[in-house]
This record gives structure tokens, sequence and C-alpha cells, in this order.
């Protein structure tokens, strides 16, 4: 019974110390929010549409790449701009309500999670170990064939 409690224990202490990359977690940053103009829009049909924008931050104007598609000619999008933009060329931007991965709650509902599933894999383990054997059964003896 220790052995695979410890087996579970070290594996959650090995996610833990893993970080939030393991649970899919990243902590990247959104950007500061800003509103941007599309002013190249892609249609939907392709594989990974990419989309022309172009805001103002700081009194200057800049082209960015939205990694998206269905907007139309001119809307204007919310748009999450890196803190530190290059004096030419284009920046990445994405959606300002959005962001890759970035939850307070996912971390501990993943290893809740993590630890629910090597709970059940001990007790599993535990009652299959505990079961009694079954009986074999007898083999049926050879019946004695009739002489006529």
């Amino acid at each position: 019974m220790a052995i695979p409690a410890a087996a579970g224990v070290l594996v959650v202490v090995l996610a833990w110390l893993a970080g939030p990359g393991l649970l899919g977690i990243s902590n990247d940053d959104a950007g500061v929010p800003v509103s941007a103009e599309v002013t190249k829009p892609a249609p939907c049909d392709r594989l990974d549409p990419v989309e022309t924008v172009r805001f103002t931050v700081g009194g200057k104007t800049h082209e960015g790449t939205l990694n998206g598609c269905g907007h139309g000619q001119n809307e204007h999008v919310d748009v999450g701009v890196p803190d530190e933009l290059p004096e030419t060329g284009t920046v990445t931007v994405r959606v300002a309500d959005t962001s890759a991965g970035a939850s307070d709650a996912r971390r501990p509902i993943g290893l809740a999670l993590l630890v629910f599933a090597c709970f059940a894999g001990g007790i599993s383990v535990y009652t299959w170990l505990r079961l009694p054997p079954k009986p074999r059964p007898k083999p049926k003896a050879a019946k004695p064939a009739k002489v006529s």
C-alpha cells in the first residue's frame, strides 16, 4: 500500500516542480489593449489566416498582424500590443480579450485532477491486489465407455 501511495505523491510533487508548462499553462502577457482598425481582412476558409491591422500607440501609427479571421474591412477590434514596439516593421498582436493560457484557476484545478487520478489509480491497484483468488473448477472425471 505504501509503494503506490509514495508513487502518487512523487508524481504530484514532480508535476508541481515542473511548473505551469506541464499543465498547458503559460504566463504570457497579453500586452497593452489598444483599439485597432482592420486594413486587410482574411477569410476563414484558409488554414492559419492572418489579418493586417493598424493601431496608434504614443502618437505613432503602427502596422500589425493579427492571427484571426472574419473581421470586415475598417472594422475596429481591441488588440493586445507588446509593451515594447519596434520603430519600423510589423508587430504581431492578438485579440485583447483572449490570452494564451493565462488563468489563475487552471494550475490548482489541473493539480487537483492529477491528485485524483493518482488516488484512483492507487485504489484500483489496491482493490485488484486484495481480490481473493477465484477457486479453480475441479476437472470433470472422464465417463467410462459403455461396453455392449
